[in-house]
């Protein structure tokens, strides 16, 4: 997405299920109600209970905006998701926000939030981190 070196990355709760299915590179498309700030090139994936921890990243290809059936028509066969689960989720909103994944990259050892620094806490959605907080740097330490 941006040319420059970016100073923060995005920490995406996702649940287990869709978390896998990024790092197997089965699951091209993170749906969201809410667009990625844009000078976000790289998503940290935060695999929600019972995993509970960083399980790896991937880059940004491109975040597309649309209304919920425009988002489905177009990304609906590789979001990983059943069309009722998806249109559920996008109930009552107007807009749907598809997050085109490109090369992701499995830790080998899963990382803890505590194990950050900072440490970040749980993100509802996503939270926004200094790249110098981010899971490779504490791994780079150990």
């Amino acid at each position: 997405m941006g040319g420059t070196t970016a100073e923060r990355v995005a920490l995406m709760a996702i649940h287990e299920r869709y978390a896998d299915a990024i790092m197997d590179g089965r699951k091209l498309v993170e749906f969201r109600k809410r667009r990625l700030a844009d000078d976000i090139d790289t998503v940290w994936v935060y695999a929600t209970a019972p995993v509970s921890k960083v399980v790896g990243h991937f880059s940004v290809d491109e975040i597309v905006q649309g209304t919920p059936q425009e988002i489905w028509d177009r990304y609906g066969s590789v979001g990983i998701i059943e069309r009722d689960a998806y249109f559920e989720y996008y109930q009552g909103a107007a807009t749907a926000v598809a997050i085109v994944v490109r090369g992701a990259e499995r830790l080998t050892d899963p990382v803890a939030l505590a194990d950050l620094d900072p440490s970040p806490a749980i993100p509802q959605s996503f939270a926004y981190l200094p790249a110098s907080s981010t899971p490779s740097r504490a791994l780079a330490a150990v």
